[in-house]
């Protein structure tokens, strides 16, 4: 007796704070290992007996609930009066994204909604040990041009837009819906909210862009918490409606038809509504000037690394926003989001250079690439083309054989000190002007001269006075 006065309480705190479940969040006693038909696994005698003392048939029906920010999935279950009862909560070992709605393939978001599950979403065979579809897109998600497939409920604690569970939690779950099924139920409805919309949690996230998905969300809510049981969903004018009395049919994208609330729930939501309109006041006077930051998934997955420790690379888990997200002030969280987007911008600079380098090397085969600063190279001149010798020149003996210098290589360096060097240079003396050079010199001087550019273009080259030696004649070729 004393176990169910601690569970009512802890149920009524968490209803009233807004906060974590904890206390119900039992681990389960599943021995995966001993389980020999994972699709056939009864739910344990303890629980069983949980279901009788709160007057549930094992086959009653259930409906499943999960609140985003706080990371867990509640199974509700009907009793004997048709009311709905919380039968267990688990934490969801991983969740990916941020709050809010899933939009677009590939955009890592889970499901917010309300989705029926039927059997044949129910998959014995998935690679993540069990699971359940979501059936995303439901009408309301087409309606609005949402896309994404094969959103589950699963096992493997691995998650890219689903709501994954530990295997020994999946089990436990798949067999609480097969037996609804079994029972008579049509379909388990899921309700995925962001969080539990209370009056100080909808305050908290008041300044969210998904705010008004979320208030049409919380009046299926309101009505559940009020009536304990899950609220009738249809779609028209691209919105969720519920508990309605329609003269027609519902159109998810056309006009809704004449449409009315029984009286009975009408009056009891006015009462709820009027006390939450109190308490939504109170929670605005105490974020004045605050607002929540809410976490990225590596944010949540860093504060329960160390839980990765000595498991198998596909574990997983991501921690709760709770956990890892915190009122601010509004200044300072303006703050946190420009340095954020920075380093992003930075990150994506990064990677734009990257991928630029890697285009240039042809994918890394060494194509040179220019630098940003290039280093001076050697300037190579051009060859001067070596004058052919005479035919008469190879049985003379007096016409030397003229050997080509190689090329001259000037550097910047020494172009930067052409000029200089030029100008300084020594007169040639007379004598030396007199004397007479060797053909082989005078070849020289005249190639050295073509192929060193001038430092100064009105410093003439200088001029060849000397008259080159004359042939010996024809007839003097086998002279002594």
């Amino acid at each position: 007796m004393r176990f169910w006065n601690l569970l009512a309480s802890a149920a009524i705190v968490a209803a009233l704070a807004g906060c974590t479940n904890e206390t119900l969040d039992a681990t389960t006693s599943v021995d995966i290992k001993s389980v020999r038909n994972k699709t056939e696994y009864q739910v344990s005698a303890p629980m069983v007996k949980k279901m009788s003392e709160l007057g549930m048939q094992k086959q009653a029906p259930i409906a499943l609930r999960i609140f985003k920010e706080e990371g867990t999935l509640e199974v509700w279950k009907a009793n004997t009066a048709n009311r709905f009862q919380l039968l267990k909560t688990y934490k969801i070992c991983a969740w990916s994204g941020k709050l809010g709605p899933k939009v677009k393939e590939g955009d890592r978001q889970a499901p917010e909604g309300f989705y029926p599950l039927f059997p044949r979403q129910m998959n014995p065979n998935s690679n993540y040990y069990l699971a359940i579809n979501t059936g995303y897109p439901n009408a309301y998600d087409k309606a609005n041009g949402r896309q994404g497939t094969h959103l589950m409920i699963h096992g493997a604690c691995s998650s890219s837009g689903c709501y994954s569970m530990t295997d020994e939690q999946m089990i436990e779950i798949f067999a609480l819906a097969r037996d609804s099924f079994k029972g008579g139920q049509e379909s388990v409805q899921l309700q995925a909210f962001p969080f539990r919309m209370t009056a100080e949690n909808m305050a908290r996230h008041r300044d969210n862009p998904n705010i008004d998905f979320w208030k049409m969300l919380k009046v299926g809510y309101d009505q559940f918490e009020v009536t304990k049981r899950p609220p009738e969903v249809n779609v028209c004018e691209k919105k969720y409606v519920f508990n309605q009395q329609a003269s027609g049919p519902f159109n998810p994208g056309g006009q809704c038809p004449a449409m009315s609330t029984p009286p009975a729930l009408q009056v009891a939501m006015a009462s709820f509504e009027k006390s939450y309109q109190t308490d939504y006041d109170k929670a605005m006077k105490k974020y004045d000037g605050m607002v929540w930051y809410e976490p990225s998934e590596a944010e949540r997955k860093a504060i329960v690394a160390k839980q990765r420790v000595g498991r198998e690379l596909a574990y997983a888990p991501t921690g709760n926003s709770l956990d890892a997200g915190k009122m601010m002030k509004a200044s300072d969280l303006e703050k946190k989001i420009a340095l954020q987007k920075e380093a992003e911008e930075t990150k994506q600079a990064v990677e734009i250079q990257k991928k630029e380098l890697e285009k240039a090397t042809d994918g890394g085969k060494h194509v040179p690439v220019p630098a940003a600063n290039p280093i001076p190279q050697p300037v190579m001149q051009a060859a001067v083309e070596q004058p052919k010798k005479s035919f008469w020149s190879l049985f003379s003996k007096s016409e030397p054989e003229l050997q080509m210098p190689a090329p001259v290589v000037i550097t910047p360096e020494q172009q930067a000190t052409a000029a200089p060097l030029t100008q300084a240079a020594p007169a040639t003396t007379a004598k030396q002007a007199k004397a007479p050079a060797p053909a082989a010199q005078q070849q020289a001087a005249a190639v050295t001269t073509a192929t060193t550019p001038s430092a100064d273009a009105a410093v003439e080259a200088p001029v060849m006075t000397e008259e080159p030696p004359k042939k010996r004649p024809f007839w003097k070729i086998w002279g002594n």
